[in-house]
């Protein structure tokens, strides 16, 4: 739609009535404006979005073609190996031996996550995730890591930094076959063994079994069903995926399980728990 400059506000405000996905507002000659809405396919758009702008007479509208784009290709060309909580990550095609050693920390392969971008899911830049791979690498300095569950691992990475710091066994579980799929994906880029489980949180689990849990899932879910991730009876508690505002619920909803400490990143938030000795 292009339209005069003074009128855009309007114009936006329109099309946001009628439901569009996203507008991009760019300059369209003296004076003018043009701005390119998305909307969904639906039967009758062009008659019903004439109709709804009909209060401006002075807007031209004309059908533009959507690019067809491979987003995830493209979030793979920006994507460079960077430092994380004394991991390096990495997508598997970069060729880290010519990449200079100051600009990564850490050189050992064990040291190193490979991680496929195009594989949603969670790649290591996210604050959650750094927050759980930061309480990880201090965790494992303390003692061995032992027996490891990974609940709602998404692509898995956190799994692969456990085995990385000496975790045995690893479980990872994800109720999304797609992220299943990613998990076994990047537990064979990353030459490690785990067990990679399809089900509902703690489902298929059975109590006692371990002796860290991670759980980087949505702050909804750890207080809806702390009763499971409690019930599973490990010492060692480390929660994510929630963000400052969140703090306080979770607080409460796991305060007799143990000693909390809590880290945050931004607006995000990691807690970790020690339980109480019986």
């Amino acid at each position: 739609m292009t339209v005069p400059a003074a009128e855009e506000d309007v114009a936006a405000a329109l099309l946001w009535e009628e439901g569009t996905c996203g507008i991009e507002v760019r300059p369209a000659g003296p004076g003018d404006v043009e701005l390119l809405a998305y909307f969904s396919e639906a039967p009758g758009l062009r008659a019903t979005l004439a109709a709804a702008l009909a209060p401006l007479p002075s807007a031209r509208v004309q059908p533009a073609e959507v690019p067809d784009v491979d987003w995830a290709a493209r979030y793979r060309e920006g994507f460079r190996s960077f430092s994380v909580a004394g991991f390096r990550v990495a997508p598997p095609w970069e060729d880290l031996s010519s990449t200079p050693r100051s600009s990564l920390g850490p050189s050992s392969p064990h040291d190193t996550l490979i991680v496929d971008p195009g594989r949603a899911f969670g790649t290591g830049t996210h604050e959650s995730t750094r927050l759980c791979l930061g309480f990880l690498r201090e965790l494992a300095a303390r003692a061995p890591l032992g027996r490891v569950l990974d609940l709602g691992t998404g692509s898995g990475i956190l799994a692969v930094a456990a085995v990385r710091l000496g975790g045995r066994p690893v479980t990872a579980v994800d109720v999304d076959p797609e992220a299943v799929a990613s998990t076994r994906r990047h537990a064979l880029l990353n030459g490690v063994e785990m067990l990679v489980v399809r089900g509902d949180l703690t489902a298929a689990l059975r109590p006692g079994r371990f002796d860290l849990v991670l759980a980087n899932i949505a702050a909804s879910l750890l207080v809806d069903r702390s009763g499971e991730i409690a019930a599973l009876g490990a010492p060692t508690v480390v929660l994510s995926g929630l963000l400052t505002s969140d703090l306080d619920a979770v607080r409460r909803t796991y305060a007799a399980l143990g000693r909390l400490e809590v880290r945050t990143d931004g607006e995000w938030a990691a807690v970790l728990i020690q339980r109480a000795t019986p």
